[in-house]
């Protein structure tokens, strides 16, 4: 194990289910390399296992754990949390979403003094956050920790009226991105994309999962292809890109082969230049069934890009319909494809969208102004708990 250069600095361990490339794991990582070290030292450990998206992690001494954890209860991980936290005594123990929350009371039983929960958003098996077993666990580990944290008002307010979590206990931290890796510029398609020439791309960066309904977007796509039949100069414009990496890729490879537009998509997998792929697309899109407030969403807006997403969770809360970008009734490939559609023959309003995104995110979203809140509120834990 590596040797620790600030041990008089409090130690917090993040725990989530899976470090992998996504907008949690970026935000979790982005707190662990720009957080200075001589405030807080960072461990993070896993429920499952981590991917090479742990090399993105550019502090030093920053130790990564995999439990393992079996599908099901694994019970045995409580176990091994308690010992590993035995061992590294963290001041902090910082859990994210429902897969990480019941480990909360692990953690006091080890003896860590603090805990914070955050809340990024919701998956398929809970979409509505109606799930009567997530609210009882949430709502009766509060005794165990300390600030719940979430990421969009609409979770805030989910957190207050439904789980019953008081808002003292309670604590707003929106989002935010770095605006210099993000920003507006354009890199010439045929450098990054496998088609030549320029076209108009439509783009999306996430996660391949059910919650963010990238079959509805092929879907979509296949439409505005039919509703161009009659205007073969805007149709032979379009491009899909779906950047990610999950169980569901193969699958939606096999739907773009069955709908016959396999020349036209592209489906690489997880990317290590997202940024550079970004500035390739005409337009970003989240289809969406449930989100917080989403680091790709935010990233493609600071890169100067019109947006097109579902109208659900913390997305409305950052964009202003016609304002930033188009916001569309969720699972509604016929919405998809004629917002999809204007931005294609209405290249000024595209402009337009794409000004107002990068405005939005200089004004309110910055990696800075995230961090320092986070800092900051564990500062004022510390604070309480430890002095």
């Amino acid at each position: 194990m590596q040797q620790k250069t600030f041990t008089d600095s409090p130690l917090i361990v993040h725990l989530l289910y899976h470090l992998d490339f996504g907008g949690l794991e970026t935000l979790v990582v982005d707190c662990v390399n720009k957080i200075p070290p001589d405030k807080y030292r960072h461990a993070i450990v896993c429920l499952t296992d981590f991917t090479d998206f742990a090399k993105k992690i550019t502090q030093p001494n920053v130790q990564i754990f995999a439990l393992n954890k079996p599908p099901g209860l694994g019970l045995s991980i409580h176990f091994k949390l308690w010992k590993l936290l035995k061992k590294l005594r963290p001041a902090i123990l910082h859990t994210y979403n429902t897969a990480a929350i019941e480990y909360s009371f692990t953690a006091k039983l080890a003896g860590v003094p603090i805990c914070v929960h955050a809340e990024h958003g919701r998956d398929m098996s809970d979409v509505n956050g109606t799930n009567k077993k997530h609210i009882f666990l949430k709502r009766h580990l509060q005794i165990f920790i300390d600030r719940y944290v979430s990421v969009s008002t609409d979770l805030h307010n989910w957190l207050l009226d439904t789980v019953k979590i008081p808002s003292e206990k309670q604590c707003v931290i929106i989002n935010g991105v770095d605006t210099d890796k993000f920003a507006p510029h354009r890199t010439e398609q045929s450098t990054v994309l496998p088609w030549p020439g320029e076209h108009f791309v439509i783009g999306t960066v996430g996660q391949i999962r059910d919650i963010k309904n990238h079959r509805g977007l092929i879907e979509a796509f296949h439409v505005l292809l039919q509703k161009l039949h009659e205007s073969p100069h805007y149709r032979d414009q379009l491009r899909l890109c779906i950047i990610g990496e999950g169980r569901l890729l193969r699958s939606l490879k096999q739907q773009v082969v069955d709908a016959g537009i396999s020349e036209l998509v592209w489906l690489p997998g997880a990317r290590s230049d997202v940024a550079q792929i970004m500035s390739t697309f005409s337009v970003f899109t989240l289809p969406s069934f449930a989100e917080g407030t989403p680091i790709a969403l935010l990233e493609a807006m600071a890169t100067g890009l019109p947006i097109v997403a579902s109208e659900v969770g913390g997305i409305p809360e950052v964009i202003k319909d016609q304002v930033q970008g188009s916001l569309v009734p969720v699972n509604d490939p016929q919405a998809l494809a004629d917002a999809f559609l204007r931005y294609l023959q209405q290249p000024e309003l595209a402009s337009f969208h794409a000004a107002e995104a990068r405005k939005r995110i200089e004004e309110k979203y910055s990696l800075t102004s995230m961090i320092s809140q986070y800092q900051h509120l564990y500062d004022e834990l510390c604070h309480e708990k430890l002095h």
